[in-house]
């Protein structure tokens, strides 16, 4: 079933209208007609709905079905240290498809790449529309928020305000992502932060910071040391499988 997002109005006496784009696409490529039933976004749900009319272009739908929920309980946001290439591009996609609740790239000391003014804003439009687009392959609900690149430092208040914060850190030599997540098991919707460095890692004095200043939880991943790109999407897999929500 072909699946679409509903436009800003959101569900209207059980209908809605497809967003412009998604309008376009079901009309001028998949050939849809009224009688033709999609799956409709529009967040916190999803549907079975038929398509009822089209009017200048645009198609409303009318809902048959709720279909359950396919977004995790925990709300974990990804701290990512900004990455070289198109690294981020790989990690917005994978993460989205995993069930990051938002993504937050993050300058730190070891980052190569700089992002500033209008590169920043250019480069967070890309991210925004490629965790639009994989929610749509993965059948979740909420578009991830991918917020404009950030320092360490200005995030203080915020990864303070976290239920936890997970610092995967390759100079750990104690503490794991099961350990933590103890903390937070019994809470309906947790609040989590999963802190990954960049090419080169958390220097040791962010590492401190984090810890002292943010409440950061410096953990292992296991015996290897993994890429940025990599480690991420493991602490991610691994805070989301130990919470129960890939079963």
């Amino acid at each position: 079933m072909h699946r679409f997002f509903a436009d800003e109005r959101g569900l209207v006496a059980d209908g809605a209208w497809l967003s412009e784009e998604d309008s376009g696409h079901a009309l001028r490529v998949l050939r849809l007609t009224p009688g033709d039933e999609i799956e409709l976004v529009c967040a916190p749900g999803r549907y079975v709905a038929r398509i009822a009319e089209v009017q200048a272009g645009c198609v409303h739908v009318q809902v048959l079905q709720t279909l359950p929920s396919t977004e995790a309980r925990a709300q974990v946001t990804l701290y990512q240290g900004l990455p070289k290439a198109d690294k981020m591009e790989w990690i917005v996609q994978k993460s989205t498809e995993l069930g990051a609740f938002a993504v937050q790239p993050v300058a730190m000391a070891r980052s190569i790449v700089k992002l500033e003014g209008k590169d920043a804003a250019k480069k967070t439009e890309r991210w925004q529309k490629i965790a639009r687009e994989a929610v749509k392959q993965c059948a979740r609900i909420c578009v991830p928020q991918v917020q404009m690149p950030r320092r360490l430092a200005e995030l203080e208040a915020e990864l303070c305000g976290l239920d936890l914060l997970i610092v995967p850190w390759e100079d750990a030599r104690d503490g794991s992502v099961r350990a933590c997540l103890e903390a937070v098991r019994e809470k309906d919707a947790p609040r989590i932060g999963i802190l990954i460095g960049p090419e080169g890692g958390i220097a040791p004095e962010e590492a401190q910071w984090l810890a002292q200043r943010a409440g950061g939880k410096l953990v292992t991943l296991g015996p290897r040391i993994l890429r940025t790109e990599t480690a991420g999407l493991c602490a991610l897999t691994m805070v989301l499988a130990g919470l129960g929500e890939m079963e």
